[in-house]
């Protein structure tokens, strides 16, 4: 009866209170928290959450949070995910001065002139502002030159919307471009219908599914993996149409004509 009538008030708080954390981490101490999710409960005042003072990783995706003022507090805070807010500005960041991975995707973050203020940023790994798999976006993402303008601001950056930019798999994300635009060019060649023989997984369905954990790290890398693999069968599916779509068309042109007597 207890845990319905916290998710009831869970479920539309508003504002981050102590009594809201302290029930959802179990602390009596706010400055003993050092991982907080709060996602979906409908937020838009912050309330006491600077008082967390030696919070490490922080995901409010999916509330309606427009201010990041409380955020300034956090110098501990190495992981924040804000994605699907309603965050026009990001100045209040640049004290996080621990900030490895940001995640603001979703926002209305309109230009690169908001951005500059996490130039300070020295620890900043992993940066988001678009997330095709969830169809997540910001207006500063439609400027034409928006990805080698925000690589110049930060030449120390691995990952950029969920694509390594640097070292060991960043040919893999280009491999996938590739392969993309090979199926997408596939159904014709030199103006001719290309025939495909009969396509079978080359593993079992749930070789890929890999068990929960407790641990914070390990959850974080959970959902960065779940990213990928859905970008991937998002793109096994769009083959598996296609060519399915090509047997068909060969099928008909295979098919003997029928004369009327």
């Amino acid at each position: 009866m207890d845990s319905k009538r916290d998710k009831d008030q869970d479920a539309d708080c508003d504002k981050i209170t102590s009594s809201l954390l302290k029930s959802r981490t179990g602390e009596f101490d706010l400055e003993s928290i050092l991982f907080l999710k709060l996602r979906g409960l409908g937020i838009h005042d912050l309330g006491c959450i600077g008082e967390c003072m030696n919070l490490e990783r922080l995901d409010l995706a999916g509330n309606n949070v427009t201010n990041l003022a409380a955020l300034s507090s956090l110098r501990h805070l190495s992981v924040l995910n804000l994605s699907a807010n309603k965050i026009s500005s990001l100045e209040p960041l640049r004290s996080c001065e621990s900030l490895q991975n940001l995640n603001v995707a979703g926002n209305i973050i309109s230009s690169i002139e908001n951005v500059h203020c996490l130039q300070s940023l020295k620890k900043l790994e992993n940066l988001r502002f678009k997330d095709n798999t969830y169809n997540y976006t910001n207006p500063v993402c439609r400027n034409a030159s928006y990805r080698a303008i925000i690589l110049e601001m930060f030449p120390y950056i691995k990952v950029l919307d969920g694509e390594r930019v640097v070292g060991r798999g960043s040919d893999l994300y280009q491999l996938c471009k590739d392969i993309d635009d090979t199926i997408k060019a596939s159904v014709y060649k030199n103006g001719q219908l290309v025939e495909h023989s009969d396509c079978k997984p080359w593993v079992e369905d749930s070789y890929w599914e890999i068990k929960r954990s407790n641990n914070a790290i390990i959850e974080e890398a959970y959902k960065q993996f779940n990213d990928v693999l859905h970008e991937c069968r998002l793109l096994n599916n769009r083959a598996t149409h296609i060519i399915s779509q090509t047997e068909r068309s060969m099928s008909l042109k295979k098919q003997p004509k029928q004369f009327a007597i």
